[in-house]
């Protein structure tokens, strides 16, 4: 289980439009925001990251310099999500494995509709301090219940001007 004021496991993803995202490289002013999403396939999925496309400017204001969308998508189905979905601020990193999904406490779907991978990771939100441990995160076992990405960011802003510790970690 993963613990806030804990390191988190690695995290190094192939890019849509070439390059990796390496977790370990990455230099925030405050936070790292990893956000996986189920896949193209999801409708909810779509908005909560063009969404999060659009915040980037705003979540740079508070700190979180290093954003990154990721998916158990292929590569095809991931620049699919960046081309229908508009995506031109985020990077989207895909092929996710199954034991990442794991290790990083993401619920494991099968699919119950034709035109789903036979299994995908479900929604996770995570913040990660420049140290590469957790600060918060938010899980859920259905494409529902998400944090309302614009709380994100005035959470965040709250947080840095507050110095407000990780909690959860005992």
């Amino acid at each position: 289980m993963l613990k806030p004021r804990q390191p988190v496991p690695a995290l190094d993803v192939p890019l849509v439009g070439g390059g990796r995202w390496v977790l370990a490289d990455q230099r925030p002013e405050s936070f790292t925001l990893v956000v996986f999403y189920r896949g193209v396939h999801c409708p909810l999925c779509r908005t909560h990251v063009t969404h999060l496309d659009s915040l980037v400017p705003a979540l740079a204001e508070v700190g979180v310099t290093s954003v990154v969308a990721v998916s158990g998508d292929g590569i095809d189905r991931a620049r699919r999500a960046v081309e229908e979905w508009d995506l031109t601020r985020v990077p989207v990193g895909y092929g996710l494995s199954l034991e990442s999904m794991r290790e990083w406490g993401l619920y494991v779907s099968k699919a119950i509709n034709e035109g789903n991978p036979d299994e995908f990771g479900e929604p996770g939100l995570f913040l990660v301090r420049p140290d590469g441990t957790l600060y918060a995160a938010v899980r859920t076992s259905m494409p529902f219940l998400r944090p309302h990405l614009d709380e994100v960011v005035e959470t965040v802003r709250w947080i840095n001007e507050n110095e407000y510790p990780a909690r959860g970690e005992v």
